[in-house]
């Protein structure tokens, strides 16, 4: 994520940040070297300090978002420790999602605590959904349904809480670039697949990932009568947000109560 550039933006929009920031002030001077651990502790303080806003609302979204990533990293680091079920010609590519998925974990756990809030703790998985998976991690295309599961209930989790964010633009910039990188492991997994990169033929996986996604009208229009395109290009050309209990139902089916 470009963190950087999104400091740099605030300083643009309020020169006077860093007087408010008193102690941190040097450290945000971007002349100079910056540990990249310590720009989620910086996004805490500013949040708090330079702006004294209620922060939260926002930790009960990066709490909510942190399950979702939680799950999703898991996934991944079961599936590459599984013997014989990544091929290795794809191992390079699940690696590298998966180190994407363990730095959002990081970032957000940071970010959370750093705004005075307290990280969930990691749940307990079961990744067969109570049997409805039971090979998930002997069958590669088994494997690859719940993958493109995962990451598709992703880019419509980030969607939906974007509005719950949009009264801070720091956070808000930051969960959409986690966003962005969501969309694209999903279309990633779908060329493994041999599918489409994005969404359709959604067959083989928990119905709630696609609930929505047929739909048709935007902003209160029905884009099929504004353009010659077939209904299925028209739903294939947008993203439907999910919301928090929708993501939370989804999630809950790979969870173990405890």
């Amino acid at each position: 994520m470009n963190l950087f550039k999104l400091f740099n933006d605030i300083e643009k929009a309020d020169p006077e940040v860093y007087d408010r920031l008193s102690s941190r002030r040097n450290a945000f001077r971007f002349g100079t070297k910056v540990a990249l651990a310590a720009v989620p502790l910086a996004m805490g303080s500013m949040f708090r300090q330079a702006y004294g806003q209620s922060t939260s609302a926002i930790v009960d979204v990066l709490n909510y978002a942190l399950t979702l990533e939680y799950l999703e990293d898991e996934f991944y680091i079961n599936g590459l420790k599984a013997a014989n079920l990544i091929p290795m010609a794809d191992r390079t590519i699940f690696t590298q999602i998966g180190k994407h998925e363990s730095a959002h974990v990081a970032f957000l756990k940071t970010a959370i605590t750093s705004s005075g809030g307290k990280p969930v703790d990691k749940p307990a998985f079961d990744f067969t959904a109570k049997n409805s998976f039971p090979d998930v991690f002997s069958n590669y295309q088994t494997f690859l349904t719940l993958s493109q599961a995962f990451e598709d209930t992703g880019v419509r989790a980030y969607k939906g809480q974007a509005g719950a964010l949009i009264s801070n633009n720091d956070v808000l910039t930051a969960a959409l670039q986690i966003h962005s990188v969501e969309a694209r492991h999903a279309s990633e997994v779908r060329r493994l697949r041999g599918q489409k990169g994005w969404i359709t033929g959604n067959t083989g996986a928990p119905a709630a990932v696609y609930a929505g996604e047929e739909n048709l009208t935007q902003g209160g229009v029905n884009v099929t009568t504004i353009t010659q395109a077939p209904a299925s290009a028209v739903g294939e050309a947008f993203d439907e947000p999910l919301t928090k209990e929708q993501v939370l139902g989804i999630a809950s089916l790979f969870i173990v109560k405890q």
